[in-house]
């Protein structure tokens, strides 16, 4: 018997609860969602019971109007129903990320693979040398060591054949990581060497914690792309379908950056915007906050913002085969982490872009 027949089956009855929306209605355990409806308070003066199947989750707003809702941990994809005064809401549905890995540390969003291949960093405080840098997580979500002599490994990205590279902000270096982890030096004397991306012509584009945004050519060539303000704490990059470049820091907004350097602010009023990615319809998503809540904000091409997914600890994203995402979270007061898997009806731009 399921949470709403228990509760005396009544449903949206002599004033009882309705849930009209669910913003967003895409999480991670521990995210936050507005329920908008009518009747969501209690008579009395106690709290609404909003339950996720059998999982309840906690309140930290609520009013006849709307509430929001924290996702308890054990919580699946399916239905959230309100219960007041002894009524059950009509249920709305809520997809909710699996995870699929923990005790990670992610700095930036995870990549893929052409196979599906999953790979995440445990990167570390600065100068603290792990066991393992970075992991891969196959097909199946066996997590697997892959590379173990890297310190502070920081964002990793494929070029068009299928070449791993990775950079460490420890050593301002980017390396190139063959199939069986080992690896060579690609380039090096790139300050805090944080975000990295590929362009159309296969250049890479390499962050400085300090603001400055590398680019290194297919020649193994190193020139200074573009300034951007000092920065302390690491870089994230994403190429357009477009070829435009799109920088995101500590600060409250997104860089765009064009072919010719040319630095102007695609979006500003998020709270700490990390990892990015685009859709191929070119619409932007960022792991940052909107309006004090934290997920995947999604920007489209005119500037309109709406939070997507909601999770706390958001750190990057990487979209993935059959419509879906792999999201990385790490914690705010440890070096530890985990990647999450999340269906989600978007075609991710394939990287590096055609």
């Amino acid at each position: 018997m399921g949470f709403s027949d228990r509760i005396l089956g009544k449903k949206n009855v002599n004033g009882g609860p309705r849930i009209d929306t669910v913003a967003p209605s895409l999480a991670l355990a521990g995210g936050e969602l507005r329920i908008t409806g009518s009747g969501l308070r209690p008579q009395e003066l106690h709290r609404p019971k909003v339950q996720f199947g059998d999982f309840e989750g906690s309140i930290i707003v609520s009013s006849d109007g709307f509430l929001v809702a924290r996702v308890p941990e054990g919580a699946t994809s399916g239905p959230v129903v309100v219960a007041t005064n002894g009524h059950v809401s009509n249920s709305h549905p809520v997809k909710v990320a699996v995870p699929i890995a923990d005790n990670l540390h992610p700095v930036t969003s995870p990549a893929l693979d052409a196979e599906g291949n999953i790979y995440v960093t445990f990167s570390g405080s600065r100068g603290q040398k792990v066991p393992v840098a970075i992991y891969k997580i196959d097909t199946n979500y066996v997590i697997k060591p892959f590379v173990s002599e890297m310190m502070n490994a920081t964002a990793i990205a494929f070029d068009r054949e299928g070449q791993m590279y990775v950079s460490s902000r420890f050593d301002g270096a980017v390396y190139r990581v063959a199939p069986n982890g080992t690896m060579t030096t690609y380039a090096e004397g790139m300050g805090v060497a944080t975000g990295i991306a590929f362009d159309r012509e296969q250049s890479l584009y390499v962050g400085d914690r300090n603001g400055t945004i590398f680019k290194i050519s297919r020649d193994q060539q190193v020139f200074v792309f573009a300034t951007l303000e000092a920065s302390v704490s690491a870089y994230h990059l994403a190429f357009s379908p477009q070829g435009d470049l799109f920088v995101t820091g500590p600060t409250d907004r997104v860089y765009k950056i064009d072919p010719n350097g040319t630095v102007t602010t695609f979006y500003k009023g998020l709270g700490r915007p990390q990892g990015l990615a685009f859709d191929v319809e070119g619409n932007f998503y960022v792991a940052a906050s909107l309006s004090g809540t934290r997920g995947i904000v999604k920007i489209a091409p005119d500037g309109m913002a709406n939070l997507e997914v909601a999770g706390q600890g958001l750190v990057g994203l990487a979209f993935a085969p059959g419509r879906s995402v792999i999201l990385a979270t790490t914690s705010s007061v440890a070096t530890t982490g985990s990647v999450h898997h999340l269906s989600w009806n978007i075609q991710g731009l394939p990287l590096p872009p055609d």
